[in-house]
């Protein structure tokens, strides 16, 4: 790691920290920290689930728990269980808590505006750019890529939303009977994987690796991005992680087929460094092939996918 690099994300994090407030226990001037009124903030007119809520922000189910009673005490939130499973909790604003919301609303647009205040038009311009940049790529950094059994609820979604899509997006429509889709035991170990990536436990991509046994190809199928979180770079990351989990199976080869319309999976094909070669099988959906040639990782067995879930 570059420590240049890490000295000046630690620059910026200080920089950020201070202009904003959030080190004053009294955060925009109310008698809360900064973690109490983010909370409020989160909380919409339909209420939360607690382990969801948990899950977005990343906090420690303790932390939370404190935050809680401290804004319950307060009569700004109500805490109860779900009435369909009691081990489901659920966060609610109360009127009080939407009074206070809304005040910390329009101070938050106060402190905003004095950021840009200062600065000349085009600053401006620059520094809401620069920030919508920085956004974007902390967002990529906080998704996470795991082994994933394709029966699992999350993958099952985005297989489902990913048959959809091609239904729209194929000339001929897409049928999932009709395609040569492998099997779910073929993209579970030993004979393949598949991966889902999550952003605040929400599946928005998954990509699946064929392993078929006496071959040193391996196929990647059932690749997809969910279109809001395109922009990510997880087409890339996904690819990337692919690759290396064929190379320590041994394969020297990774191959896919697409279909002419995906445009914009062509192009991450191409730049990704797939080369297109004749058709290597009778997939009815296929337009293009594409292989490439990869370096098997050393000395390493043919081993089961391990389940980092």
């Amino acid at each position: 790691m570059d420590e240049a690099q890490v000295e000046t994300v630690r620059r910026f994090n200080r920089t950020v920290t201070a202009r904003v407030g959030v080190l004053h226990e009294r955060y925009l001037g109310r008698d809360r920290p900064v973690g109490q009124a983010r909370l409020l903030w989160e909380l919409g007119a339909q209420g939360r689930d607690v382990r969801r809520l948990r899950e977005q922000l990343g906090l420690d189910s303790g932390y939370l728990s404190r935050l809680l009673r401290a804004l319950e005490a307060d009569g700004l939130v109500s805490v109860r269980r779900h009435p369909a499973d009691g081990r489901v909790r659920t966060v609610r604003l109360t009127e009080a808590g939407f009074a206070e919301r809304a005040v910390l609303d329009a101070r938050s647009d106060e402190l905003a505006a004095s950021l840009l205040a200062p600065l000349r038009a085009a600053q401006r311009a620059r520094l809401v750019a620069a920030m919508t940049e920085v956004e974007r790529l902390l967002t990529a950094t906080t998704v996470t890529v795991d082994v994933t059994d394709p029966d699992d609820p999350d993958a099952r979604r985005c297989l489902g939303s990913y048959y959809a899509e091609l239904r729209e997006r194929f000339e001929t429509g897409f049928d999932p009977a009709r395609s040569l889709l492998p099997d779910v035991g073929d993209l579970r170990a030993p004979r393949g994987l598949f991966l889902v990536a999550r952003l605040h436990g929400e599946a928005l991509a998954c990509a699946g690796l064929k392993l078929s046994p006496g071959t040193a190809a391996a196929q990647i199928k059932r690749m997809w991005v969910a279109p809001h979180a395109r922009g990510l770079g997880l087409g890339r990351r996904l690819l990337a992680e692919l690759e290396a989990r064929a190379a320590e199976h041994g394969r020297e080869v990774l191959r896919l087929d697409t279909n002419k319309a995906l445009a914009e999976a062509i192009g991450l094909y191409r730049a990704a460094g797939f080369q297109q070669v004749p058709a290597f099988n009778d997939e009815p959906y296929a337009h293009l092939w594409f292989e490439k040639r990869i370096a098997a990782a050393a000395q390493r067995p043919e081993a089961e996918p391990e389940a980092d879930r």
